[in-house]
């Protein structure tokens, strides 16, 4: 079990990554703190570089077995801060304000105890993955060739989810996650004189049509298989002014489905529908995809592994909450892989996700920790 002194040390720690958040890609610093942390505890190897700045720590047992990874993120996001806490990010518009600082620490916690008590067969992988909230580490990471080297049979992650009570741990099997993707729908024509819009060429109507033409493609209502839902985040025509007829337009619209194949029919479906308006109006087209994301679905078999493991250790669990419409980048570990991730609660009423007065319950550290570290006593024990 963790000790006091274990809990204190790694506090400190938590609060030491919150005052030194670093966005997506650009996570050398707390990758360079990880891999030292993962030195001092006698890990059989560290990978580092994975899929940009990601870290793995590997804990070998030497004898054949399953290979069970456990995932954090590195990266922070780009929100001001607005607490009063001595820790709060030293680095202004950045802030840890999704909690990976304190995930991070949940898996140095679960190292702690695996250095004491090495698994008896298999390997204890601990993944510390970059750039999860644009949603391109994780394909990073598996597509880096080193990556085959600690290829898990088994895969967990902790995501700290207000709103649910406490201690208390969201899971089941089957989709956690909605599949999504933002896409940037750039239409460029000529400009005119405001006077004379008819010399020019406009994209104004091309907007007028694609805006209710996306979102009908996905109306949200209940999140079940058949679930889409397509949100216009922001749109832009020509400059603000009174004189010029606009040459250019710029929508950006975010997709999402409760699976990768039904994203994937959406997405095809708004980039020929783009495609449609840009010719009907003479334009050009330029299409971007961004912040691409695969369904989360937990496995059967591992959600079973976690319920055990979490009755064992005195944890409440369920499925409140689930599924979620928000977006993660753990789905790809499963794809080669058994799954599953669980949302564990900092309390009904406790500051949102993203808000920029979250702040990261360092209580939760060992209760993440134990609930890791029994996962891999009943996989590899």
């Amino acid at each position: 079990m963790l000790t006091n002194s274990d809990i204190a040390e790694l506090t400190a720690l938590r609060r030491d990554l919150h005052r030194r958040p670093e966005v997506s890609g650009a996570e050398v610093e707390t990758a360079a703190t990880i891999t030292a942390e993962l030195g001092k505890l006698g890990a059989s190897a560290v990978l580092t570089g994975l899929g940009g700045h990601g870290v793995a720590g590997v804990f070998d047992s030497g004898a054949a077995g399953p290979t069970v990874l456990f995932r954090a993120e590195l990266d922070a996001l780009t929100i001001q801060e607005l607490t009063d806490v001595p820790w709060k990010s030293q680095r202004p518009g950045n802030g840890h304000l999704c909690g990976h600082d304190g995930h991070m620490v949940m898996l140095l916690a679960l190292g702690r105890l695996v250095q004491r008590h090495p698994p008896k067969t298999g390997r204890v992988v601990l993944m510390f993955q970059p750039a999860e909230e644009d949603g391109s580490g994780a394909r990073a990471v598996v597509a880096d060739p080193r990556f085959a080297e600690i290829a898990p049979d088994w895969a967990f992650a902790i995501h700290n989810e207000p709103g649910r009570p406490f201690g208390y741990v969201s899971t089941r099997a089957g989709l956690i996650n909605c599949a999504s993707q933002g896409l940037e729908i750039s239409l460029s024509g000529k400009t005119a004189h405001a006077a004379e819009p008819e010399e020019g060429v406009s994209p104004g109507l091309a907007v007028a049509a694609l805006i209710p033409a996306l979102t009908a493609l996905g109306p949200g209502g209940a999140l079940d298989d058949d679930f889409r839902l397509v949100t216009v985040t922001h749109v832009q025509i020509g400059a603000p002014n009174f004189g010029i007829a606009p040459g250019d337009a710029v929508i950006n619209v975010t997709l999402r489905a409760a699976n990768d194949a039904a994203l994937a029919d959406m997405v095809a479906a708004a980039r020929d529908m783009a495609a449609a308006q840009a010719q009907d109006h003479g334009l050009r087209l330029s299409l971007v995809d961004c912040d691409v994301f695969a369904a989360s679905i937990n496995d059967p078999d591992a959600t079973v592994v976690a319920q055990q493991a979490m009755d064992k250790v005195g944890v409440p669990h369920g499925s409140n909450g689930l599924p979620m419409r928000a977006s993660e980048d753990f789905g790809v570990f499963g794809w080669g892989a058994k799954a599953a991730m669980l949302c564990l609660g900092p309390g009904e009423d406790y500051a949102a996700l993203h808000n920029p007065d979250y702040d990261f319950p360092d209580d939760l550290i060992p209760i993440g920790a134990r609930i890791f570290d029994q996962i891999r006593q009943d996989i590899l024990d």
